[in-house]
């Protein structure tokens, strides 16, 4: 079969590789949604190495195609429309068993697009402890979303606890943040969008922001007060790892902070901040309950997910679609088959 690979030279290629049989407790998923991730591109640069023996996507979705020995009907059938959870460890430890596998105690934990295989292809072969069911009110591209992106803004909204009637500032409106965004108001925030990018913002009010602020054109920390009477922002969502500094500059006392956006750097000085009461905080992804619930969340409100995605690319599109995305100026991709 025909996969994306990335050689580590910022660029795409599109290979043979062999297809994938499924081994004692595994399964064989038949791709129909693939997304394209932000730290997709740190694999095409070569920050971190993979290879061209490595397939790329780790936003995978669709129906299972093949079960291995061991599988039962209870674990996966045939045919079942499947999310699938990108990291899996050795299923044993506290962290495996509580629904974090990429916090494995006992063994690195396989990623797919760095040390697995991943989703940018016809057939993908996983664990099928790594299976989660797709409501049937959610499409494919839906599921493939929630997979990464959009399961990790909720991820990052769990961390900060009930943001029901308080007011959230979330930074960047890429694929994360207007997920953020779209969850955020769902769950009855008031979003507080910003971003350098008016067509960005632009699509946060689609999402349910109740205000906008461009940063590249205002001065963050007056529009914020202005917004918030004075009193700075309880609740702050960093996706972009761009605006930490702002996002300390306009968080208000007894705030909770969550920041996810990489590479990022945090500095701040104890002194000058201790009596603001602060906690602030990182994420990282989803655990597969958390991915679960996500998925169930979208579903029983109807949000509008699919909206996330600007362009939808064939597998023979590839390098055009990763030439595209390389230059982070418009929306998010998927591959579909």
């Amino acid at each position: 079969m025909r996969a994306i690979a990335f050689p580590g030279d910022d660029t795409t290629v599109i290979r043979e590789f062999d297809d994938p049989v499924p081994g004692p407790g595994e399964v064989v998923v038949r791709v129909r949604a693939s997304g394209m991730c932000g730290s997709d591109l740190l694999f095409r640069r070569g920050a971190i190495a993979v290879g061209t023996d490595i397939i790329q996507g780790h936003e995978p979705c669709g129906d299972v195609h093949a079960v291995g020995d061991g599988v039962t009907p209870m674990m996966a059938r045939v045919g079942d429309r499947v999310m699938i959870h990108h990291y899996w460890g050795c299923d044993a430890c506290p962290a495996c068993r509580s629904g974090w596998p990429q916090m494995c105690e006992r063994e690195p934990s396989k990623v797919m697009g760095i040390s697995a295989n991943g989703g940018h292809a016809p057939f993908l072969k996983v664990p099928a402890r790594t299976l989660l069911p797709l409501p049937d009110a959610l499409s494919y591209k839906a599921g493939a979303a929630i997979g990464c992106g959009t399961g990790t803004a909720w991820g990052g909204l769990q961390r900060l606890g009930n943001v029901a009637g308080d007011t959230i500032v979330v930074f960047g409106q890429g694929p994360v943040g207007l997920s953020g965004t779209m969850l955020a108001s769902a769950l009855g925030a008031t979003v507080i969008a910003v971003d350098i990018d008016d067509n960005r913002l632009q699509r946060a009010k689609s999402f349910g922001a109740a205000s906008t602020v461009n940063s590249r054109s205002s001065n963050v920390v007056e529009a914020i007060a202005d917004l918030t009477g004075g009193r700075g922002a309880p609740l702050i969502l960093e996706t972009s790892g761009k605006a930490n500094d702002d996002a300390l500059a306009v968080l208000a006392p007894w705030g909770r902070a969550c920041f996810l956006g990489l590479p990022g750097h945090i500095e701040f000085d104890v002194q000058a901040h201790y009596k603001k009461q602060w906690t602030l905080m990182t994420s990282w992804t989803m655990s597969t309950i958390e991915q679960l619930r996500c998925a169930e969340f979208i579903a029983a409100r109807n949000l509008p997910i699919d909206d996330i995605y600007t362009h939808t690319w064939s597998l023979d599109q590839g390098v055009e679609a990763y030439e595209w995305f390389a230059q982070q100026s418009d929306g998010k991709g998927v591959f579909e088959f």
